[in-house]
């Protein structure tokens, strides 16, 4: 082990021993950056890109003076590692380390603060001195869930990924339980890898990923093979899995940008139909995708004539209903309101919004605005029988949340009665014991005054 104090701190003594204990962890071996290990880590595994990397970090001219410290502030550090967040030292230094490995970093201008320096702290072209360590370190969330999971074993190349529509090549291999259930050459297109039997989180991962990209995907059920399982896998189900993904080729899809009016229209009509293949087979999630992409072309587009002006509304009522009934059977209730008051803005007596809707507020025990909604349904239509079903839902719903209550409160009220009762008990006896000190004090004071006087 390595200390501080084995470490000179002036120019060339401090660069000689570097040059002697230490390692260049530097892709092109200059000596860029150049590392001493300390203590050694945990369990020999290294992060990898795009992990989320928790260190302390301590920051020192070769004079020793010490210019940043997250130690001082009692606060470690996270950041993206090999994404360009923070210095070129530290992503390629992280990278060589391993959990719980403390190391020294010596590091050239070019790779810390370069010509520039930072004012008042670092002067112009200074190399500096970095210690290390790497706390923990855990892949990359794709979804604000933890449902997809991305460790990036080789970069890609450039600064394009693919998105929804386009064509990829990929490299396949999925594994569940260290078991090895898929292996092969596959081609799709992204949001429609349910057609090649491909999870829904490789699908949802691909517009992150960059041509050559080698990456790891840990993928929970719901972005796997869900509750049904994959038999021909031998998958059962709610089974976590884990994707390795090399992305070969891809050739992107034409932007809403890229496209005229009537292309959108054209393109809109066999997405929907898609959107609604996936939907009679129960993959929600999929026809999602689909109907989000016809929202996306035209929600802006306003058209030049009224045949085109009529397409586009209807195209944008229909998704935008279609999108609420899928995040009404996934559960998504936020989504069916957000989807429905859309489908409002444009017709407000639209009987299907107004009813999803209310759905969505009974199921959230809004019951009061639920009511509402299937009211307004229906004025729309009066003869809506499972709409008038749904009032009595509500108001029974409504009757039981003002007994539970009443319940709530007259529970409060007894505890708050029973509690004053006990601490009007305790005044009195507190009362009692006063007086009954008080008159002791009386008859002390009477005796002591009866004997001063002369007999």
């Amino acid at each position: 082990m390595t200390t501080d104090q084995d470490l000179p701190m002036d120019g060339q003594s401090a660069t000689a021993v570097f040059a002697a204990r230490g390692i260049d962890v530097t892709p092109n071996k200059d000596d860029g950056v150049v590392k001493v290990v300390k203590r050694q880590g945990l369990d020999g595994e290294h992060p990898m890109i795009g992990d989320r990397v928790t260190v302390h970090y301590t920051g020192k001219l070769l004079t020793g003076e010490k210019f940043d410290s997250s130690r001082d502030r009692k606060e470690p550090f996270c950041f993206n590692v090999g994404k360009g967040q923070v210095l070129k030292a530290w992503d390629i230094g992280v990278l060589s380390m391993q959990r719980g490995e403390v190391c020294t970093l010596l590091c050239k201008p070019e790779y810390a603060y370069g010509i520039a320096g930072n004012p008042e702290k670092i002067p112009p072209s200074s190399p500096v001195v970095f210690e290390m360590e790497l706390l923990k370190f855990e892949g990359e969330m794709l979804t604000d869930d933890g449902g997809i999971i991305r460790r990036i074993k080789v970069k890609g190349e450039g600064y394009t990924n693919p998105n929804d529509g386009a064509t990829v090549d990929v490299h396949l291999e999925g594994s569940c339980g260290g078991r090895l259930f898929d292996c092969r050459d596959e081609s799709f297109t992204v949001g429609e890898a349910e057609d090649k039997g491909v999870p829904l989180g490789v699908d949802r991962a691909m517009d992150k990923m960059q041509k050559g990209e080698c990456c790891i995907l840990y993928l929970k059920p719901k972005y796997g093979f869900g509750s049904e399982g994959r038999p021909e896998y031998k998958i059962g189900s709610d089974k976590d899995i884990k994707y390795e993904v090399t992305l070969k080729d891809f050739k992107r899809a034409k932007e809403s940008w890229e496209m005229d009016l009537k292309e959108k229209l054209e393109l809109a009509a066999g997405v929907k139909h898609k959107g609604n293949q996936y939907f009679k087979a129960e993959r929600y999630y999929q026809a999602v995708i689909q109907y989000q992409r016809i929202v996306s072309w035209l929600e802006m587009e306003c058209g030049t004539g009224i045949d085109q002006q009529k397409r586009i509304q209807d195209f944008l009522l229909t998704s935008h209903l279609n999108l609420a009934i899928c995040f009404l059977r996934i559960k998504e209730f936020s989504q069916v309101v957000e989807n429905c008051n859309k489908v409002i803005e444009l017709d407000e007596s639209n009987e299907k919004a107004l009813y999803r809707r209310g759905e969505a507020r009974l199921l959230r025990n809004e019951f009061t605005m639920a009511m509402a909604d299937f009211q307004q349904v229906l004025q729309v239509n009066p003869s809506n029988r499972a709409a008038r079903a749904q009032i009595s839902v509500c108001q029974n719903k409504i009757k039981e949340h003002h007994e539970q209550d009443k319940k709530t409160y007259a529970n409060m009220f007894q505890k708050f009665a029973e509690r004053d009762a006990k601490t009007g008990k305790m005044k009195r006896r507190r009362d009692d014991s006063m007086r009954s000190g008080m008159n002791g004090d009386v008859g002390i004071k009477r005796r002591r005054r009866s004997q001063d006087c002369p007999s």
